[in-house]
């Protein structure tokens, strides 16, 4: 590294050497502009960075104060203080967003999206491959299909199980690619004349489909397919032909399987699912997402004794109905998470010797990396083109824990310095805007028009957005129960708000309107009767725990048409502000019995816990991880934010004593120990839970979580996850 370049900011060594040696060789920018234009960037927008953390403290204070002036909450009152303080903003006249180059995933097309911590290459790999899944799979292996009366899944194939899995799944093609007549049940075998579907049953009698444009192509021979490619709400359907297969050689029409377009999109997570604290747990996370960009991204694992290799899946090729080439994307398109406004990395220091904020530093680097792809957009090359990503030259960001269109406004000019520094379009950079923040939700129009020309996304999440609705209202008074805040006016007002906002400003065509996880990855029934909702909300995607949890809510984009949904909403009323900004609060906390409490503390303190050792001790962000009943959930630190800030809520209205919040911690931490016995690194935090660095972190996310800015739980664990690095 040059002097000079030394007197301007200080770069960590081993990110130093990745950039120069991994990623700048594959651009063509140079070494010295680009640390240098780096250095600038961080000199320039950093303040600013801090600014916007001082207004978000400077915004709580106030808010703090007035609710300790005005116990008796008036709606009218608290509306005109929150315009008086620029909470609330003005909204802009109406328009419609300019988004171009969007990816039909994004743009055109409803489905599942998964979310996946990119730090782990296999979880990584599996999502990226999840476009494509068994629906025969996935309903064998989950409890999709009961497991009684004889049903139970064992170590060789149950038949009487595996005839449900196959009722179920042809019940599905006669509801949504049905035949003019008869039952895709008794069809004895399927053949392509000219243009068409044709379906045989045994007494020589033929039909073809209600819809013959649902046929779409095919494999191998005309007279003798190998799969039938079906087409159904923009989604694929490939129905697997082999006489000679598992199940095809006791199918009537030699049916092997059929798997289904399921993942459309997949976000690779830098932020919430991960535990990256230090230079060493980042550059692993760049590299990754590299090496997806590549193509080349490897992951071996064992099975059944046997080492096995996971890369990205190529295209999937078919022949169109009418002779030409149809190729399906065999991949999820990827979109990539950064960090939010928070945190400071290490691994860059300005002239000052603060680290640089984090996102900053994201940003350049995943977006840096995200050109990659676009070096072969118009690669004719069909090696290349199997392991392509954006097919209309875009990079996808999603920007979590934005508050207002203020700091909405400054990550659009932080990514056009980006674009700038990197020799891209402008609006090349894509920003997803996560609407978690109670900011972001009441001011969501404006923060949709300062990203007008690039916003591809908008998302709601009750885990985080619960999380700041108890912290900016702390004051407000003790909160409900958790389970009773998900019932109240406001989180339906909210989810209903983020709809209205997306097809008010266009997004149909140009843009996703996503709902939140589906957390329970073993329940895979009760999601099939649950999830149906998001599309039927005319939200486009909805997040997924599992490549299987991706199969099985494709179905639902089968069943629902997002398109005519959001069609018919577009004229519905607007949700009143006031239902938004409904605080949930206890009308009657004194009511609460002692078993009540103790029952709501334990349900908290358990999944805190059972969370944060896995993060503090073993440095797993995101996992299944059985919560007070043993059901497993998949946890990231939007379940430790809302618990943690519900418990500081009742700690500080006298709900609850400390003393009871640490006689539960005690008994849940025994439980947790006995949860994750036997579990490889894993390192009990009872009986010396004053030794244990998680159970540590755990009582201060409690007990300090009111003064965390916003609630957040990255500053304490990334304090104690440093901590037990450094022991080993």
């Amino acid at each position: 590294m040059n002097q000079a370049l030394k007197k301007e900011c200080e770069i960590n060594q081993g990110f130093y050497r990745f950039i120069n040696e991994e990623v700048l060789p594959l651009t063509g920018l140079n070494s010295a502009t680009f640390w240098h234009d780096l250095t600038a960037l961080v000199e320039d927008l950093a303040p600013e960075n801090r600014a916007l953390l001082r207004t978000r403290q400077q915004l709580q204070d106030q808010i703090d104060q007035w609710h300790l002036a005005n116990p008796q909450f008036d709606m009218e009152s608290y509306q005109a203080f929150l315009r008086e303080i620029n909470y609330l903003v003005d909204e802009p006249a109406p328009f419609t967003i300019t988004t171009e180059n969007v990816d039909q995933e994004i743009a055109e097309l409803a489905g599942p999206q998964l979310v996946v911590p990119v730090m782990n290459a296999r979880f990584a790999l599996n999502a990226a491959n999840a476009r494509w899944g068994s629906l025969y799979d996935a309903l064998y292996g989950s409890d999709a299909i009961p497991s009684d009366s004889g049903l139970a899944p064992c170590r060789k194939y149950n038949p009487a199980r595996g005839k449900h899995v196959i009722d179920f799944a042809k019940d599905f093609l006669d509801q949504v690619c049905p035949l003019e007549k008869g039952s895709h049940h008794d069809v004895a075998s399927y053949t392509v004349y000219f243009q068409h579907l044709l379906a045989y049953f045994p007494d020589g009698s033929e039909s073809g489909l209600v819809s013959p444009c649902q046929f779409v192509a095919f494999a191998n021979s005309k007279a003798d397919p190998s799969s039938i490619v079906l087409k159904n709400n923009g989604l694929h359907i490939e129905v697997v032909i082999d006489r000679q297969g598992f199940i095809g050689q006791h199918d009537l029409s030699g049916i092997d399987d059929i798997k289904v377009e399921a993942a459309l999109s997949t976000i690779m997570d830098l932020e919430d699912s991960i535990a990256a604290v230090d230079a060493s747990d980042k550059i692993a996370a760049y590299r990754n997402w590299m090496g997806l960009i590549q193509g080349n991204l490897t992951a071996e694992f064992d099975k059944n004794g046997h080492t096995m290799e996971r890369h990205l899946n190529p295209d999937k090729i078919f022949n169109c109905k009418n002779g030409d080439e149809y190729r399906l994307h065999g991949r999820s398109l990827l979109l990539v998470r950064n960090v939010g406004h928070l945190m400071d990395t290490e691994l860059m220091q300005d002239a000052q010797g603060n680290f640089a904020p984090e996102g900053i530093i994201d940003a350049v680097v995943t977006s840096m990396i995200g050109m990659l792809d676009l070096q072969h957009t118009h690669d004719m090359d069909m090696s290349k083109r199997d392991i392509h990503n954006s097919r209309t030259g875009s990079i996808y960001i999603v920007k979590p824990k934005m508050h207002g269109p203020e700091e909405v406004a400054f990550t659009c000019r932080l990514f056009g310095r980006v674009e700038d520094m990197l020799g891209l379009a402008r609006n090349t950079i894509k920003l997803g805007i996560m609407d978690e923040e109670r900011r972001t939700t009441v001011n969501l129009k404006a923060c949709i028009y300062e990203a007008k020309e690039r916003v591809f996304f908008i998302n709601t999440g009750f885990l985080d957005r619960t999380g700041d609705e108890i912290h900016t209202s702390m004051e407000a008074g003790p909160f409900l129960p958790k389970n009773e805040i998900k019932q109240q006016v406001w989180i339906q007002a909210y989810e209903n708000a983020n709809v209205d906002a997306g097809l008010t400003c266009g997004f149909p065509g140009r843009a996703q309107i996503g709902k939140g996880m589906w957390a329970m990855p073993d329940e895979m029934a009760s999601m099939l009767t649950a999830k149906i909702e998001h599309p039927r909300s005319g939200a486009s995607t909805a997040w997924v725990p599992s490549p299987t949890a991706a199969v099985l809510h494709a179905l639902h984009y089968h069943q629902v048409n997002v398109n005519d949904v959001q069609q018919q909403l577009k004229g519905r009323a607007a949700t009143p502000l006031s239902k938004v900004l409904t605080v949930p609060l206890m009308a009657a906390p004194e009511k609460l019995t002692n078993e009540q409490i103790e029952n709501e503390l334990a349900n908290n303190i358990q999944g805190i816990l059972g969370y944060v050792v896995r993060w503090v001790e073993m440095g797993v962000g995101c996992s299944k991880v059985p919560d007070i009943n043993n059901i497993g959930l998949m946890e990231d630190r939007a379940t430790l934010r809302i618990s943690s800030q519900h418990i500081a809520n009742w700690l500080k209205h006298g709900v609850c004593t400390p003393q009871q919040v640490e006689a539960v911690m005690d008994r849940m931490a025994q439980q947790v120990d006995q949860q994750n016995a036997g579990l490889a690194g894993y390192r009990n935090m009872s009986p010396n839970s004053e030794q244990s660095l998680a159970f540590k972190a755990a009582r201060a996310l409690i007990f300090e979580g009111e003064q965390q800015p916003s609630g957040y739980t990255e500053p304490l664990l990334h304090q104690y996850r440093q901590l037990a690095k450094q022991a080993g």
